[in-house]
Parts: C-alpha cells; sequence; structure tokens
C-alpha cells in the first residue's frame, strides 16, 4: 500500500483521488460487510457483478490446460493454488467491473453500435452484416441487449483500468536513470564465512530454548501426516519379451510413415469383394501359381478400378490399409520383383499383390535393425504398462487395498511413515500426490487413489493412520529450536570475522583480499554468482577514491565484498529503439503495480461475498 499512498500524492494520483471521491459522494462506498444474498450457482459476488460456478471451473480448466500445453507435469501442477489464483483473477475482475459501475464510466449505445459495425466477424466484403450479426448471436445463445451489456462491461473496464495505468506518467530522465542503474557494472571479489563452521562455537542454554518455544508458539505446528502406503508403475520397470520378427516388421512400416518415406516397392493388386469373394479370389491365387499372368487376371477379375491398367497402384503406403498395414506388409514380406503374395483380407475384401518394382530409396530393414528392436520394446512395454496400470485401477475401484493389489500385479508395495501434508521433502512431494494422500473421502474409505501421472509414472497411494496438524510440545519442538538458536549465533559470530576482516583491508582498499579464487568478474545485479543478498549490496557502496570493502550478512552467515570502480551506464549501450521499448516495460510495470494497489484498495473497501460452499463443492 506504501506505492498507493506515494502515488496518491503525486499529481496523477490526486486526479485519480478526486474523480474517485466526487461520485462516491453522491453514492457512498460499498459496504466492507453486509448481509447481501448469494445465490447456490453464484461464487462471487461484488455489488451487481457476479461470477457464476459454471464461469470459474471453466477458467480452472482453461488454465491447467495452459500449463499442460507448456509441457509442466500433471503432478506438479498445485489444485489449490491453482484454484485460489483463478479466484482472485475471477474477484478483482468482479471489483473492477463493479467500481466502473459506481464510478459512472459507460459507454453509450451509439458507440457501442459504431464499435460492432467495424468488427471483422460481423461485415461481409467490408460492410456491416445484419445476417452476419444475427448468425452470430444465434450460435452464442445471446440477444442483442446481452451483447452489448458485455461490450460495455468490457469497455468500462479497460476505461477504469486505462485511467489508473495511464497516470504511470514518469519523467524520462527518470526512467532513462533507471534503466541505466540495471545497466551499472563493477568488478567485484567476494569472501564468504559459513554459519556452518562456527557452530562448534556456540552453545544454546534450555533458558534460551525455553524463551525461543514460548515466543514462537504458534509457529511451530506439527503439519498432519498419513501413513502412505503406495505402487510406483514406470514403463521402464515392465518386462517383455523380445521384438518378433513381425513386430519389427511393423515399427519398420509405422518408422517409413512417420519419415514420409516410400519404402520403395511398387505393386499391382486384384481386389475381390462380395459373398463369394474369398472363393474366387483363391481360384485366382491358383491359377496365378499356374503360371496365367496377373495383367490379365486383374483386367478380367479386379473390382478395383486399377484392374483396366493390369491392377497397378504405385509405390506401396501402409498409411492407405489402416489397421491392416501390418498383416499387408507381412504378407508382402520377403517378396522379390515378379512374386505374387498370398490372398489378404483387409478392410477393402480380399486382395492379391504383385511386387512389380523394387529400389533402393528406403533404408532396409537390417540397416534400421537396432532401432526397430528398440521402437518395438518401447511400444511393447507401453503395452503392457497401459495394461497393467488400468487393471489396478480397476482393483482399486473394486475397494482392493494395495498390499493386495502389489501382490496380484506383481508390483513393489512401499510406504512412507507420517508423510507429512506440508514442508514435505519426500521422494514423493509433487502436489498431486500430496493432494491425493490428504483427500477427505479416500482417508475416509481407507481406499486407493486412482492412478497419479508422476513424468512418465503412475502412482497409486493409500492413506491411513491420519494424524491432524497440533502445536508441537516443547520436547518436540526443542532440537528445531536449538539449530535455529544456534544458526543464529553461528551469523553473529560470522558476522564478527568477516567486519574484523573487512577493517583491515580497508587500510589497503580491499588490495588484500583481490585473490583470483574470489573473483567473481564485471557484475551487474543480475550476476548469478551473487547471492540475493550479495546482488543488493552490489552499489550500495560507491566511494569517490579506490575500491570500496563491506559486509553483508547472508542467509549462509556473512560476505566480505570488495568492489572496484564503478562503470556507469551510457546511452550507447542499448541502441535508441530498444532504449526506447525499455522504458515502455519500465512504465507499464509501474502502471501494473499501481493498478495492484488500487484493486487492493478496493478489497479493503468493498463488500466481497465468496460462495464458500460453491468453492469446496469444485475440489
Amino acid at each position: 500500500m506504501e506505492k498507493m499512498r506515494n502515488f496518491l500524492q503525486s499529481w496523477p494520483g490526486k486526479l485519480i483521488l478526486v474523480g474517485t471521491l466526487i461520485p462516491m459522494a453522491f453514492l457512498g462506498v460499498q459496504g466492507t460487510f453486509g448481509g447481501a444474498s448469494i445465490q447456490p450457482n453464484q461464487l462471487i459476488k461484488v455489488g451487481e457483478q457476479v461470477v457464476d460456478v459454471s464461469t470459474f471451473q471453466a477458467e480452472v480448466n482453461a488454465e491447467r490446460n495452459a500449463l499442460l500445453q507448456k509441457g509442466v507435469d500433471a503432478s506438479l501442477i498445485n489444485e489449490t493454488a491453482l484454484r485460489q489464483m483463478v479466484l482472485k483473477r475471477l474477484t478483482d475482475k468482479a471489483l473492477l467491473e463493479n467500481q466502473a459501475s459506481v464510478l459512472g464510466m459507460t459507454v453509450s449505445d451509439e458507440m457501442i453500435t459504431q464499435l460492432l459495425q467495424q468488427y471483422e466477424i460481423f461485415q461481409d466484403n467490408g460492410q456491416f452484416s445484419n445476417d452476419r450479426f444475427a448468425s452470430y448471436l444465434q450460435q452464442n445463445g445471446l440477444t442483442k441487449d446481452a451483447l452489448f451489456h458485455l461490450e460495455r462491461l468490457r469497455l468500462s473496464l479497460r476505461q477504469l483500468i486505462g485511467s489508473i495505468v495511464g497516470t504511470a506518467i514518469y519523467p524520462n530522465s527518470q526512467i532513462a536513470h533507471l534503466l541505466d542503474l540495471q545497466l551499472e557494472a563493477r568488478e567485484v571479489w567476494v569472501h564468504r564465512y559459513s554459519w556452518q563452521n562456527y557452530v562448534d562455537q556456540v552453545e544454546v542454554t534450555d533458558a534460551q530454548i525455553q524463551a525461543y518455544y514460548d515466543e514462537n508458539k504458534a509457529t511451530l505446528v506439527k503439519p498432519a501426516t498419513v501413513d502412505l502406503a503406495y505402487l510406483e508403475l514406470s514403463p521402464l520397470l515392465v518386462k517383455v519379451d523380445l521384438p518378433t520378427e513381425d513386430e519389427i516388421k511393423a515399427q519398420y512400416a509405422s518408422y517409413l510413415k512417420e519419415k514420409g518415406i516410400s519404402d520403395g516397392r511398387e505393386l499391382s493388386q486384384i481386389l475381390l469383394t462380395g459373398d463369394n469373394a474369398e472363393k474366387q479370389a483363391q481360384e485366382i491365387k491358383a491359377k496365378l501359381d499356374a503360371g496365367e499372368s496377373f495383367e490379365s487376371l486383374a483386367k478380367q477379375y479386379s473390382q478395383d478400378p486399377s484392374g483396366e491398367n493390369g491392377g497397378a497402384i504405385g509405390s506401396f503406403n501402409p498409411a492407405v490399409f489402416g489397421q491392416d498395414a501390418a498383416t499387408v506388409e507381412q504378407a508382402l514380406s520377403g517378396l522379390t520383383v515378379g512374386q505374387v503374395s498370398a490372398v489378404v483380407k483387409t478392410n477393402f475384401g480380399y486382395q492379391i499383390f504383385k511386387v512389380t518394382k523394387v529400389n533402393d530409396n528406403a533404408p532396409s530393414i537390417e540397416s534400421l535393425r537396432d532401432e526397430l528392436m528398440d521402437r518395438a520394446a518401447t511400444y511393447k512395454r507401453q503395452a503392457v504398462f497401459a495394461d497393467l496400470s488400468a487393471k489396478i485401477n480397476t482393483l482399486a475401484t473394486d475397494g482392493v487395498g494395495v498390499a493386495d493389489i502389489a501382490k496380484e500385479v506383481g508390483v513393489e508395495l512401499k510406504e512412507i511413515k507420517a508423510y507429512p501434508q506440508t514442508d514435505n521433502t519426500t521422494d514423493l512431494s509433487q502436489p498431486a500426490v500430496i493432494a491425493a494422500a490428504f483427500d477427505e473421502f479416500t482417508i475416509q474409505d481407507q481406499g486407493v487413489s486412482p492412478n497419479i501421472a508422476v513424468g512418465d509414472k503412475n502412482i497409486w497411494v493409500q492413506p491411513s493412520n491420519y494424524q491432524a496438524s497440533r502445536p508441537l510440545s516443547f520436547d518436540e519442538a526443542k532440537d528445531q529450536i536449538k539449530m535455529t538458536l544456534a544458526k543464529q549465533k553461528a551469523i553473529e559470530l560470522a558476522m564478527a570475522d568477516a567486519q574484523k576482516a573487512a577493517d583491515e583491508a580497508k587500510a589497503n582498499s580491499g588490495a588484500s583480499l583481490k585473490v583470483p579464487s574470489a573473483n567473481m568478474g564485471m557484475s551487474t545485479r543480475a550476476n548469478p554468482k551473487l547471492s540475493q543478498l550479495e546482488s543488493a549490496s552490489l552499489f550500495l557502496h560507491q566511494s569517490a577514491e579506490g575500491d570500496d570493502v563491506w559486509v553483508v550478512q547472508t542467509e549462509d552467515g556473512a560476505s566480505v565484498m570488495v568492489g572496484g570502480p564503478v562503470d556507469k551506464a551510457t546511452e550507447s549501450q542499448l541502441a535508441p529503439a530498444d532504449r526506447l521499448r525499455a522504458m515502455q516495460v519500465i512504465r507499464d510495470n509501474i502502471g501494473a503495480d499501481q493498478l495492484e494497489d488500487y484493486v487492493r484498495y478496493l478489497r479493503d473497501t468493498s463488500e466481497v461475498i465468496i460462495n464458500e460452499d460453491a468453492l469446496k463443492a469444485q475440489h
């Protein structure tokens, strides 16, 4: 809120404040608490603005899908945090929409009509089309009044946000200075004093532990736990037989299809359909075996248009045969030019093939055998993995315990005692696993969860012995407190030694500390070699003469830092166009900060009703 106070003291802030207070003087500030009601299908209500349950769920699903499309592992998605984020976003939107209405920021029907007429979706040959407009309303289940309401709300909200963000008018000189600060650099040397090296020198008394416990009781909590029995299944752990020759050939066909490569063979065919097709195909095959011409028989009997050309169908393309590709490939396997296949039943009917040409465009099976073996083995493992996962899910649904499932399917049963709900550092610390382990219904039913995808693995959990979170007793917290106090005292000793070293080095401007092993090179505020606290101190110490020496307390203890002369940024370091873009980003960020402060202000002064029952029902 400090940013908000500073902003409101500036001249643009005063204009907004006046513009806000004048209408409030007539309309009144929204009540902070009240008895306004909310319907069962509504989740958020701010004034007249309502967000229904279906909108919330749609937003949650869209946000989850966006994360999955970015490659985020589903097990790493914290559903609780995801829903809280969406709830906050929709609440903020309702707050702003309500405030726009309170401040009288509205748009006339004439203005909306003019804007809609410019939308390409409603135009035909560059002109507004009533037919397209009516069709859009029908397809989206809207009336004209409903569409106007949505547009008015959208434009009013944009007007309010623009009035806030647009006040981030900082002089170019100030933004340029801020930009230059980000580009400052200086050579730096760092000597670190780790608290672990001092912990043996400190003493923590029982009285100090008791005092810390008494002062921090509220934060010393034992998290909720369960005893977790679980199964872990990975395709890599699934045992399969070596691929057969037919499976390798199927992978060869799949490989060629993926690569868009013809296998080099050209074929002719005789296709027969109908009730008597199989018998007729076998009779024609006998004639071929007796030496009759394939081309002549194709012209006489084939029921495919290719028969007119002696049955020629060109290069063999497995994709044409769909799920029958492997069957056709098997029938063609080993045939040389001029040889004829056995009768093959496919979705087209009964077919007989003749190899008419072979060329060297495609790699041979032998040249790809090792890769095809791996592909075939992987395919088999994935198939067995999917079947086994489905079987475990079925057993879990039928109420079979995880221990019995392990015996049934031959998978190792694993256990974690006192599996914690928070501060979880176990091998199963993924949010999706924690959510399943502490699912209320699973705990009550002592059931087995559905499979949880963690990377390429599936995991099933069965929690038992649930223990609710509770305050730690003194005896339980004693060791934890002792370590906390020992670290604090060790850091104090590290700081004392660091300060002593810094004072001695200041006599020669830090020259004694400028050793190669401590050199971090030319450093900006974004040097990854420096900790956050070290980076924050990097340009706070700048003297007119020589190098600077200072001490920083860090999470790991203390650091003595020596900084060389600061290289001030100049405009030449960025091209003019890049500099303008960077300045615009800074302005946008400042405006976004002011908008966030304004929304926080609205939260403090508006009545926000959340339907807690509906929210819980979404979990």
